[in-house]
């Protein structure tokens, strides 16, 4: 398949948050394809370093910022320190989360928490640290990445999709708030992505009932994601602000 390639993201500052695995690991390889100068954080120490090791051919290697997210003032303090690496932040891509199961009977206000924690709150603070180098740079991008999981009110997932859901009011309020300032705010909302986390939780006759249950046949793969990211983000999208972007191969 031939992709395509957006020269309006060459040379582009970016920013990926749970880049070293699953979709933030197609987002980074995406993005350092078409020529932007990439930064990203993880908890997989080695998993992103081998990504790194695997891109170190690139026109630009990308940058990998070891972060636990729930840790607010470390996330503020990585996204300062990337401003300064990258000579600013043009596109802040808020990938990472966490979708364990849970029953409602176990959840304490801890887990509830932390759960919030590594699903919602550092989206935002992580906007508000990236917002003055957009502001400087005369405008910017925000993706927030959602689920589908609410929208189809899948089991054992209160607290990841009450997170998730939020995710989109999050998205509609900055886009309406920072619009005047050329920043681009939208979410990207993917279905069953075939990556090795989702694999542990569903068996074969478990795919084949996803598959069975969207309009399309095949998995979607994360350089399917990574292609819906990469047009939302170039300036082929620059009027496309404040709305939720589906890649779900139709899965009702």
């Amino acid at each position: 398949m031939t992709r395509a390639i957006y020269p309006s993201l060459s040379g582009k500052r970016v920013f990926i948050s749970g880049g070293g695995s699953g979709i933030g690991e197609g987002l980074v390889e995406a993005f350092v394809g078409q020529g932007a100068h990439v930064a990203f954080c993880d908890i997989a120490v080695p998993e992103s370093e081998a990504l790194v090791a695997r891109l170190s051919d690139a026109a630009f290697t990308p940058l990998f910022h070891p972060v636990d997210l729930r840790d607010i003032d470390a996330v503020q303090a990585m996204i300062a320190t990337v401003d300064q690496q990258l000579g600013g932040i043009d596109i802040l891509i808020n990938n990472a989360a966490n979708d364990d199961r849970h029953g409602i009977e176990d959840v304490t206000p801890a887990y509830w928490d932390d759960r919030m924690a590594v699903n919602l709150r550092h989206l935002f603070f992580a906007s508000q640290a990236a917002v003055p180098a957009m502001k400087r740079a005369g405008g910017g991008v925000i993706l927030n990445f959602g689920s589908i999981s609410w929208h189809l009110a899948l089991p054992e997932l209160t607290l990841y999709q009450t997170a998730k859901a939020a995710i989109e009011g999050l998205t509609r309020s900055l886009a309406r708030d920072l619009g005047r300032d050329n920043i681009r705010v939208n979410t990207i909302i993917p279905g069953n992505v075939k990556t090795p986390r989702q694999e542990k939780w569903y068996t074969p006759e478990g795919e084949a009932e996803i598959v069975a249950a969207q309009c399309l046949d095949g998995r979607i793969l994360p350089v399917d994601v990574a292609a819906l990211a990469m047009f939302l983000a170039s300036d082929d999208a620059r009027y496309c602000t404040g709305h939720d972007y589906f890649i779900d191969a139709g899965w009702r």
